[in-house]
């Protein structure tokens, strides 16, 4: 516990906040865009499918925060700061979305807790990108009644929030690391 404090220096706190701001801004402008692809997805029986392909979007905030800062905890704190932020502005959620950013942030910190917090490359960005799927799908599951739906609808909908968390909060994740390391704006 101890080492694990020792880590958080300001510069820590920082880079976790901002992450943390700036994807709940992001989180907050992908409402309306949510919102705009159900209305599009509601007439053919589809709009369960609007929030799985744009699930990745709103788990970015953990896989990124783990593998900027590559403390443990980081990713939890930024999917929490991500869903403060939008539910101040506004979100479409409101206080639910607390509960959200809490799920997801736990989803991302399985992924890098499997490699024991080690690995920072695609390893740790497919387990994670596995585990956020899982958690926040279950929790979806849940939340949304998914319960009702067949066996083959459920399959879907999981295989589609996988690939959207694979693309958005994994690979882009690790794209967006790797492009901080290159400018030297962080250190390795």
């Amino acid at each position: 516990m101890k080492h694990w404090l020792a880590a958080w220096h300001l510069k820590n706190i920082i880079l976790v906040t901002l992450i943390g701001i700036v994807t709940g801004l992001i989180f907050w402008i992908m409402n309306p865009i949510y919102t705009a692809v159900t209305a599009l997805m509601t007439p053919m029986g589809l709009a369960p499918f609007a929030g799985a392909a744009l699930l990745g979007f709103w788990t970015i905030s953990g896989p990124l925060a783990l593998l900027v800062v590559r403390i443990p905890g980081s990713g939890l704190l930024a999917e929490l700061l991500g869903s403060v932020v939008e539910m101040l502005l506004g979100g479409i959620w409101g206080a639910a979305t607390l509960i959200s950013g809490v799920v997801q942030g736990v989803g991302s910190e399985l992924g890098f807790a499997v490699t024991g917090y080690k690995n920072y490359s695609w390893l740790s960005v497919t387990l994670t990108s596995i585990t956020t799927t899982i958690v926040t799908f279950g929790f979806q599951l849940l939340k949304h009644d998914y319960a009702g739906f067949s066996a083959g609808l459920i399959v879907a909908l999981f295989l589609v929030s996988l690939v959207s968390v694979f693309l958005f909060s994994g690979v882009l994740s690790l794209l967006i690391a790797r492009m901080l390391e290159r400018a030297h704006l962080l250190e390795k």
